[in-house]
């Protein structure tokens, strides 16, 4: 799609910056972004956006995004989140055809870079402790102090850097340092660590290197490296920015990477409202098992986010409505849950649950008997025609459509009143069993034969009533699982920092509901919305072949906003 032609939406201050840039001839009107996530975890929500932006700008300006794996921290990588975020971006919509790339792929390349840096005087070893650094360091208001190991000459610097290398050192005993400026007054200049040894096992490089570079070092080199035009990251990576243009100029100044150089351009990352974006907190919540796993339908991980049946479309809707802007600020959930609503009204076909059921006994209607009805499958979309939906004698209907002794204003099932069966007859309630503790057991009606649905006359009989139903003879008996928001403060821990206190203990409530039998069939993560419910989805992971459970997205209307005003 071209950028010409690109669907409009909320403001985004970095298609500005690229309007601007190309119009000057900056990289020849070239667009190359990165999507670049480290594998020691779950994407989730906030990945979400970022992908979107990423890979959307390349695509508009017929560009390339690519997929880069920085991994640079082989203790907590692996094979697993690399798999998974691969297919979290798949399930986004997007492919970055060739152009897949692992840091470490570029590790020789990095290497060499460190050494030109000792050869020009702009590195050194570094031999003091993690907390003699720190002490050195300075503090936000006073400048750091040159280490004393700051002054060692360029032979003794790159010995001691290719001893390091080579494994003659111990893990901690020192590490490589830029040579920039300890009383700059932003302290990620003064002398940030570009190496450290390390001696672990990396998923791709398995034991070849003992030392490894630092993400913030390895980072804007990846990018020279692919030449990327545009390094898209969120605000807190503003600080790191003069470090990153420091670096690449002096690679630049030694003949490795070609100008102009890539531009690092931050955004304000997503803060969403009753949910923790946090990869610390969300490791937290996994391995205190307060949810299954990192695809439980309750997280914020894509994983978690596709299993509850939130569609990509909804995540593309939801980020073009929000935007991309410099300022910080929190987005409603309920913002979130209206674009998949949204989406899923467009998309789910229509179908009958009952979620609480209770027996509705219809008198007069023939025994061993039972007729067709019909149902629209989407009733805005008349192309996907009708489903045969079975009436019988008994039927199953939810608790709450009948009242022995009716509030005001309640037009549902009591003794005397009139509904219409949605989609069949117009009935009259007679009564209802109780058991021996008093609870309703079944509702009783008669039902008035010249009153069907879609016949002629049907409509002469008015009712304020209408219930949905299922045959109880016909009906299919699932598990479903009524998910609601994990916790119950808009944002969790407040100012105690105490997230947990803050789980909402019925974020998932599991019952057996009664199914029109169309449901039999349906496939892992197929959309369907049940009348009067919300939109389902068949759970990707216990659902079987004839057997499937349904997940609950989100429900039809935003309760929690009625219930917060």
């Amino acid at each position: 799609m071209s950028h010409d032609t690109a669907p409009a939406s909320a403001a985004n201050f970095i298609r500005n910056l690229i309007d601007e840039q190309n119009a000057a001839g900056k990289w020849n009107g070239r667009v190359e972004t990165r999507f670049p996530p480290e594998p020691n975890g779950y994407l989730h929500l906030g990945h979400a956006k970022s992908i979107f932006l990423n890979f959307g700008l390349a695509r508009d300006y017929g560009g390339v995004c690519h997929l880069r794996f920085d991994d640079t921290n082989p203790e907590k990588e692996s094979q697993e989140y690399v798999d998974a975020i691969t297919e979290s971006v798949k399930w986004l919509g997007f492919d970055w055809g060739e152009h897949l790339y692992f840091a470490s792929n570029y590790f020789d390349t990095m290497y060499a870079c460190a050494e030109y840096l000792i050869q020009a005087g702009h590195a050194y070893v570094e031999s003091l402790s993690a907390d003699e650094m720190r002490n050195y360091r300075g503090t936000l208001t006073e400048p750091g102090k040159d280490s004393p190991h700051r002054s060692r000459s360029v032979e003794e610097n790159l010995a001691m850097f290719r001893s390091m290398r080579a494994g003659e050192y111990p893990d901690g005993a020192h590490v490589l340092r830029a040579k920039i400026n300890m009383a700059s007054p932003n302290i990620n200049l003064r002398d940030p660590a570009i190496y450290r040894i390390k001696r672990a096992h990396h998923h791709n490089t398995g034991d070849k290197w003992c030392i490894y570079p630092m993400y913030t070092y390895a980072h804007p080199i990846e990018d020279a490296i692919e030449h990327i035009t545009h390094s898209i990251c969120t605000l807190e990576f503003e600080d790191q920015r003069p470090f990153y243009d420091w670096l690449l100029n002096k690679l630049a100044e030694g003949d490795f990477f070609p100008r102009p150089l890539p531009q690092q351009v931050e955004f304000a990352r997503l803060n969403l409202t009753y949910v923790v974006l946090s990869k610390r907190k969300l490791i937290q919540l996994v391995d205190e098992k307060h949810v299954s796993g990192w695809d439980d339908p309750r997280l914020p991980t894509l994983v978690g986010a596709r299993r509850r049946g939130y569609t990509a479309e909804g995540l593309k809707r939801f980020a073009d409505q929000i935007g991309v802007s410099k300022s910080d600020g929190w987005i409603d959930y309920s913002v979130f849950e209206a674009c998949q609503r949204d989406g899923l009204n467009d998309t789910a076909l229509r179908r009958i649950a009952v979620l609480d059921p209770i027996k509705l006994i219809i008198d007069n209607y023939p025994e061993g008997q039972s007729e067709e009805c019909f149902a629209p499958n989407h009733p805005q979309q008349p192309e996907l025609g009708k489903r045969m939906v079975p009436l019988s004698k008994e039927l199953w209907i939810e608790r709450e459509d009948f009242e022995e002794t009716p509030p005001k204003g309640y037009f549902r099932l009591f003794p005397g009143n009139s509904v219409r069966l949605r989609y069949g007859y117009v009935i009259t309630c007679t009564g209802c069993d109780k058991d021996a503790d008093g609870i309703i057991a079944a509702v009783h009606c008669d039902y008035l034969p010249d009153t069907k649905s879609g016949t002629p006359g049907s409509d002469l009989v008015k009712v304020k009533g209408n219930i949905h139903w299922v045959s109880a003879a016909h009906a299919y008996e699932a598990e479903a699982r009524l998910y609601d928001r994990l916790f119950t403060t808009a944002q969790p821990g407040g100012e105690s920092g105490d997230f947990i206190k803050d789980l909402n203990p019925d974020s998932v409530r599991t019952i057996r509901a009664q199914l029109e039998p169309a449901l039999i069939d349906a496939n892992a993560e197929d959309h369907f919305q049940f009348e009067r419910h919300g939109y389902f989805v068949a759970d990707s992971v216990d659902s079987k072949a004839g057997a499937p459970v349904f997940n609950r997205t989100v429900t039809l209307k935003d309760s929690w906003g009625k219930a917060e005003k």
